[in-house]
């Protein structure tokens, strides 16, 4: 059998492939120690399959330690050592306003403080070292500073990194050392330098949760688990302890992965709304869409990424009064504990999913997954104290949850979509996640999109993606090439090298190997990604650049100077293949009032995937609930439910 287990901000998803059975469970999560929360979904999810920790061959996770670390600034103690001149490079940062129009919003504080920075005597240029390193000044150096962590950045290290191994060994082995050319070998000082940095900073809160997970994993008789990095691939425990900023969106890669293998060949906008969040993603051609690089809570990160956009709007999200007297939503979550004022646990505030069981969608009578009895009376007493601070009507307030959570949600896919010059009509929703097929047709009415998919397995989908993810190795090496430079020899001979690295990495010679080039014009300050062959013609990549350019950017420019700046190389074994969704067949229920539009009206309540259905109607399935509102139809389709609007 193969497990998957994600780890997010409410629940604890578990997912069991074993031949042609898939198997799903959840169990809370425990934001104290993330892997108690891991062990009590695997056990749920054995004991529905009746099977053993011993039948588990393979072990992925997926988690959020690294990315809750880095929101709340809980991490280690970190020096950085740089070249002399250059230590202040992750505090100067780009000098851009975060918000243009916001002059009070400020850069986060940088994790390394002034008295922890280390100038290396050393310097290196592009065509080789300048000034040799000074090794007994840097003993000197090193001896002083007081940090379980080191960060190593020095100029033209991704080019040149023999002194960056060297200012390695000097440090030892008693403290942990991220170099850069390991960890992010492309141009650009600072984004180099906050991303080792952040590296630094994660591994050893990485390496003590991995190691506390495997202890936990080998006293129930499980397999070591695997982990998924933030590029979508699955690395070995051993290689994501050694770079924690590799994991920062482990979580969302999950999701991503998993919505892209349910997708099959259509073009997609993926929703995945849990507990505490929203990410949004797009799927083209059978594959999500990457990133080379992005910020995370407001730091630097270049690294191959999923390219998935976040909003604080989840089922635990907290509804509020803003001092302009407006109705607002999130970012604030009730989380796993509380968690929403209808779970009972001591929660007060009002969340979205307060409002959902108000407005008819959820059933107080009918147990989320994980066995989450809901209190009806606890989420009116919460709603009705907000619908009192704003004067509105107690159901009033409760669609106006709903409809904020879903307009924030609306706003998160033009970003990935109009924004890039992409269509949303053009595309289908594919709503997962514990909530996102609650809200999935409603979203997709904004933005005047006509069909939505909602796999059986969406509840728990990203645990799924873990299973679907394939075992890769993401490299990249910044070259800018141009001119008579710019040719297919020298292009192949890079990518020639980065896969030879990724084969005995990952200890398989006939890995698959996936080019992908970053280019630009000459004078342009950012590049574009497009994929070509081992060994691309230089044409081929123009003609290439420039249809991507004009789709992005409306226009292209035929003359200009062509630069290829950074060679990208994803080698990959085979990735898992999906049984069909298990489809329960769909009971009739009982029907109930729900609310749409300001009017209360009989919805039917199926359970298990109905062959079809006509709205307003409630299907609920093992652990996610989808809503069909007037105006839409749905049927069976062969991994769960599609929806189409009338």
């Amino acid at each position: 059998m193969l497990l998957g287990v994600d780890v997010g901000g409410t629940f604890t998803d578990a997912a069991l492939i074993g031949g042609d059975r898939l198997i799903t469970a959840k169990a809370p999560s425990t934001p104290r120690d993330q892997s108690e929360g891991v062990i009590a979904a695997v056990e749920a999810a054995l004991e529905k399959a009746a099977a053993e920790a011993g039948d588990v061959d393979r072990f992925v996770h997926g988690m959020t330690v690294g990315t809750n670390a880095l929101l709340e600034g809980k991490v280690a103690r970190t020096a950085l050592v740089a070249t002399e001149g250059f230590t202040d490079l992750e505090e100067l940062g780009r000098q851009a306003r975060p918000e243009l129009y916001r002059l009070c919003v400020g850069h986060p504080p940088p994790i390394v403080p002034p008295e922890r920075r280390i100038a290396a005597p050393e310097r290196c240029g592009p065509d080789g070292v300048l000034r040799e390193l000074d090794e007994d000044a840097l003993r000197e150096r090193l001896a002083g500073v007081d940090a379980e962590s080191l960060a190593v950045c020095l100029l033209w290290g991704f080019r040149h990194p023999g002194h960056e191994r060297r200012v390695a060994e000097l440090a030892g082995d008693s403290i942990h050392v991220s170099t850069s050319h390991e960890t992010a070998a492309v141009f650009r000082e600072y984004e180099r330098c906050a991303t080792t940095v952040v590296d630094a900073a994660l591994s050893p809160l990485l390496r003590r949760y991995l190691e506390r997970l495997a202890e936990r994993s080998r006293d129930a008789g499980l397999p070591l688990p695997e982990v998924m990095l933030s590029g979508g691939g699955v690395a070995d425990a051993a290689t994501a302890a050694r770079h924690g900023s590799w994991t920062v969106l482990s979580g969302p890669a999950g999701g991503a992965v998993g919505a892209a293998r349910m997708a099959g060949d259509a073009n997609a906008v993926c929703l995945d709304m849990g507990g505490t969040s929203c990410d949004v993603s797009v799927v083209r051609d059978g594959r999500v869409q990457g990133t080379g690089g992005r910020e995370v809570s407001g730091r630097a990160l270049a690294l191959p990424m999923v390219d998935v956009h976040t909003v604080g709007a989840g089922g635990g999200s907290i509804a509020w009064r803003d001092p302009g007297g407006a109705l607002r939503v999130g970012p604030r979550s009730a989380g796993a504990d509380p968690g929403p004022a209808c779970y009972g646990r001591g929660g007060r505030e009002p969340t979205v999913t307060d409002a959902n069981l108000l407005l008819g969608y959820l059933d107080h009578e009918s147990p989320l997954a994980g066995g989450v009895e809901l209190d009806r009376d606890a989420a009116a007493r919460a709603v009705g104290e907000l619908a009192a601070v704003l004067g509105m009507e107690l159901f009033d307030c409760a669609e106006g949850i709903a409809r904020v959570a879903g307009t924030e949600m609306a706003r998160a896919v033009r970003v990935m979509t109009i924004e890039r010059g992409i269509d949303p009509r053009e595309l289908a929703l594919l709503a997962f996640g514990g909530a996102g097929p609650l809200h999935g047709a409603a979203i997709a009415s904004e933005l005047d999109m006509r069909t939505v998919l909602v796999p059986g397995a969406s509840g728990v989908l990203s645990a799924v993606g873990l299973i679907a993810a394939e075992r890769r190795r993401d490299l990249v090496e910044s070259v800018l090439y141009a001119g008579d430079e710019l040719s297919a020899g020298a292009i192949a001979e890079v990518v020639e090298r980065l896969a030879a690295r990724g084969r005995e990495e990952l200890s398989a010679p006939e890995a698959e190997i996936r080019p992908a080039y970053d280019l630009r014009y000459a004078g342009q300050a950012f590049e574009l990604t497009v994929e070509g062959d081992v060994r691309p013609d230089p044409d081929e990549l123009r003609r290439e650049f420039e249809r991507v350019h004009q789709e992005r950017y409306g226009y292209a420019d035929p003359d200009a100077s062509l630069e290829l700046v950074t060679v990208r190389v994803a080698v990959a074994l085979e990735a898992t293949q999906l049984p069909e969704s298990g489809k329960r067949k769909a009971e009739s229920g009982k029907s109930r009032r729900a609310r749409f539009t300001g009017e209360e009206v009989d919805v039917l309540v199926f359970r298990g995937v109905p062959d079809s259905v006509e709205g307003p109607a409630i299907v609920e399935l093992e652990e996610s609930t989808v809503v069909v509102p007037p105006g839409w139809g749905a049927r069976a389709d062969s991994h769960g439910l599609r929806l189409e609007r009338s």
